[in-house]
């Protein structure tokens, strides 16, 4: 922890080309992230967008494909929405053995203020044809991914959405992160907001909405954001989708030293995807016994709710191991281990926060 490189903004460095930068969620205890603190997740070269000659097509399975221009986005009718967006890669770092992959802690997360219109409105404009399953968005970020197996030319960034959720109402194509219009590394002049599915799907430097009759098999949602299912006993493919219940403890930090025998307020976040987070609970004995904290947030679908633990710290000096798990609407809790078909994504499991009492002499 000690080796842990920041940005100018006071982010940290986890790339710096193609930028990958990460909240210290240890500094986050506001409901709304601030825009200079929120996680940058890039996998290209940042594009150069012009906001006089931005066009945004929205074509294929349509009936009336047309393009917009910036003006002509931000003059239709507009809605804002909170919603936490999380990278599917979000904690990483604690996954034993190493994976590859951006050594993501805790702060590739973060939860904001987003202003659009909502992409179903576009949809009906063009006039989507019945039988189109998927929308495809494109950006204009453009390279060749590190990681093999790579494809053998340079490709967009693109990403698809099953058609139930593109035409849900809480989709945007947004403008305007907390108020303001979006900053560059967080893909002025326009980008996708997903509410409840991963920060993958959420595509910034939005070029192109395309609706296909057939389901999308791109290099994004087969061979790098994907994970393993059965499908009559076969492994398959699949493309990451909702976020999974998740909790974590921003204070204290990990390794952090405590007085012994004192009230220390523990806190952090937790959200899910397409499900609410209705308990939260904190152990500071390693997952032996359990006590539940309390929600500084009321609840709100796509949006995460802070919590804090008043806890005595022991009066014994030595290392402890603090958890958090969330329950959601269906009484569902957080599982304790990470499900190893979703490999270097989706890891939701209880992550051990590990602290020092700190002796008398």
């Amino acid at each position: 922890m000690n080796n842990t490189r920041y940005s100018s903004a006071g982010l940290i460095i986890r790339q710096r080309e193609p930028k990958n930068l990460e909240t210290p969620f240890d500094r986050i205890d506001s409901y709304l992230t601030p825009t200079a603190l929120f996680y940058i997740r890039s996998h290209f070269p940042r594009p150069t967008l012009d906001r006089a000659s931005y066009q945004l097509r929205i074509d294929g399975a349509v009936r009336h494909p047309f393009a917009l221009n910036y003006e002509q986005l931000r003059n239709m009718p507009s809605e804002t929405r909170v919603a936490t967006l999380e990278c599917a890669g979000n904690s990483r770092v604690f996954l034993v053995p190493q994976v590859q992959g951006a050594q993501w802690e805790l702060g590739a997360a973060g939860n904001a203020e987003w202003t659009g219109v909502p992409l179903r409105a576009l949809l009906e404009r063009a006039g989507l044809a019945d039988d189109a399953c998927e929308i495809v968005l494109e950006g204009a970020d453009r390279g060749a991914p590190k990681e093999e197996p790579r494809p053998p030319n340079p490709i967009s960034y693109v990403w698809s959405l099953p058609r139930a959720k593109a035409i849900q109402p809480e989709v945007l194509i947004a403008y305007q992160m907390n108020g303001q219009d979006l900053p560059l590394d967080h893909g002025f002049p326009v980008r996708a907001i997903v509410p409840g599915h991963y920060g993958m799907a959420s595509v910034k430097w939005l070029t192109r909405i395309e609706a296909v009759r057939d389901p999308f098999h791109g290099y994004w949602q087969t061979t790098d954001y994907a994970y393993w299912a059965l499908t009559n006993g076969k492994p398959v493919r699949r493309a990451l989708g909702e976020m999974k219940l998740k909790s974590e403890i921003a204070r204290p930090r990990i390794y952090e030293t405590l007085v012994p025998n004192r009230i220390y307020t523990v806190s952090g976040a937790a959200w899910a995807g397409e499900s609410d987070v209705t308990e939260i609970q904190v152990s500071t004995d390693g997952g032996l016994a359990w006590a539940e904290a309390e929600f500084l947030d009321p609840v709100r679908r796509h949006a995460w709710r802070r919590w804090k633990f008043d806890w005595l710290t022991p009066k014994e000096p030595g290392q402890y191991t603090l958890l958090a798990r969330a329950k959601d609407a269906s009484g569902a809790f957080q599982p304790y281990d990470h499900d190893q078909a979703y490999g270097g994504y989706a890891i939701n499991h209880c992550l051990s926060i590990e602290v020092f009492i700190e002796g008398s002499g």
